[in-house]
């Protein structure tokens, strides 16, 4: 989670916006983020453009807030802090109560919304299972990769590749992985909105309560939790140059997800748009893509080109990244860590790659499959939890034959 420093001005002086920022990267991303805007809003639609800048509010919120996902599941099992995942949850729990009515057409007008409702199957546990293990060794998920990327995370340079050839194959050999599977099952439509908001919120509530559980068994034995205090106060000009706190973090990310169903018709979700780049890569160098079942509509590059920038997940991932990146060059810190040895590259590598396919198995990662398919009331989400979880829980015995520290 965010850990900068306290930066609180004497009583009466001003900061300056550019204070203390790296101005030629606060520059590049605000112009590349204009550019990206009107060439969307003249050359696509409207509706691209605006989805474009909410991709970059996402990103800038969590880097100032440093959510990530796969820090705060490995928090709880490391250090028996539970911050990060308690909060993630409740970011879950406040979309559940705007998307499942949202979906179900509670809204006035002929205005339609879906939801990310994915089918039940051995695949899915199998990917997602992956998925958890590939976090961990990655040192991020689909959305950490993305804005850590976007921030200067140099080793993000060789996740980021990975998770696209990762997508791209599973994507390929996607007639492979039919196994057993009870379909797609939405809570409201089995229960009702009322239903499947009492069970989602129920079963975020137990999750809740048994981190709380972890947490004083663990403070039993290992003695309390070690915060850093921020004795000197709020940081001047948090708000642009971060830290933001995980309820701000947490809020932001609430709002423009409920933004991002309402201006795009579907939730947030990223990896989708790692696949459309993996396969546009390959049909560009000679791949027959259109021949294999996933990509039956993808018949030639030119039909790939053009998704690039009419996929809500492909063009929302470019503006997170440069949301992210503008969040990093205001806050000073854009580029600031080292290149990573080999050994940890070949972590990112392979991290990258079983995200990759673990997320084409399963329907996602943690935005499209936990957060989004959990808040869309899609027993998926709740399967694909636990299944990650678990790889989880391996990826962080692994992390340290990278050189990652837990």
């Amino acid at each position: 989670m965010a850990n900068l420093q306290s930066d609180r001005l004497p009583d009466g002086a001003r900061s300056s916006l550019l204070e203390g920022a790296d101005k030629s990267t606060v520059f590049v991303a605000l112009g590349l983020l204009a550019l990206g805007a009107g060439l969307l809003s003249t050359q696509v639609s409207t509706q691209k453009a605006v989805l474009f800048v909410i991709g970059a509010g996402l990103g800038f919120a969590l880097l100032h807030g440093a959510f990530g996902f796969t820090s705060g599941w490995r928090t709880i099992v490391t250090r028996g802090d539970g911050r990060g995942l308690k909060a993630q949850l409740a970011v879950i729990a406040a979309t559940m109560i705007c998307f499942v009515p949202i979906i179900a057409g509670y809204l006035p007008g002929e205005a339609k919304y879906g939801g990310l409702i994915a089918p039940v199957s051995l695949t899915v546990v199998i990917g997602a299972f992956m998925f958890g293990i590939g976090m961990q060794l990655g040192n991020g998920c689909g959305s950490g990769t993305l804005f850590t990327l976007g921030g200067g995370s140099k080793r993000m340079l060789f996740t980021l590749p990975g998770f696209i050839a990762g997508s791209l194959l599973a994507s390929l050999q996607w007639s492979w992985w039919k196994l057993p599977g009870i379909g797609a099952v939405n809570l409201a439509t089995e229960f009702g909105v009322p239903g499947a908001l009492l069970l989602g919120l129920a079963g975020l509530a137990g999750v809740w309560w048994l981190i709380g559980l972890f947490e004083r068994a663990y403070r039993r034995e290992q003695g309390p939790l070690v915060s850093v205090s921020q004795t000197a106060g709020p940081r001047a000009g948090w708000m642009w140059r971060g830290p933001w706190s995980l309820v701000w973090a947490g809020a932001a990310l609430v709002v423009l997800n409920v933004a991002t169903i309402l201006v795009g018709g579907l939730p947030w979700a990223v990896t989708y748009g790692f696949a459309l780049w993996g396969a546009t890569a390959a049909s560009l160098a000679g791949v027959d893509i259109g021949a294999y079942e996933f990509w039956g509509w993808a018949k030639s590059p030119d039909i790939l080109l053009s998704a690039l920038v009419t996929n809500q997940q492909s063009v929302m991932n470019v503006g997170l990244m440069l949301g992210a990146m503008l969040a990093a060059g205001l806050a000073g810190t854009f580029g600031k860590g080292p290149w990573p040895n080999a050994v940890s590259i070949a972590g990112a590598i392979l991290g990258g790659l079983l995200m990759g396919y673990g997320a084409r198995l399963s329907f996602g990662c943690n935005i499209g499959a936990f957060l989004g398919g959990i808040a869309s009331g899609s027993l998926h989400g709740w399967v694909w939890f636990a299944a990650a979880f678990a790889g989880s829980l391996l990826g962080i015995k692994l992390r340290p034959v990278f050189g990652l520290a837990n």
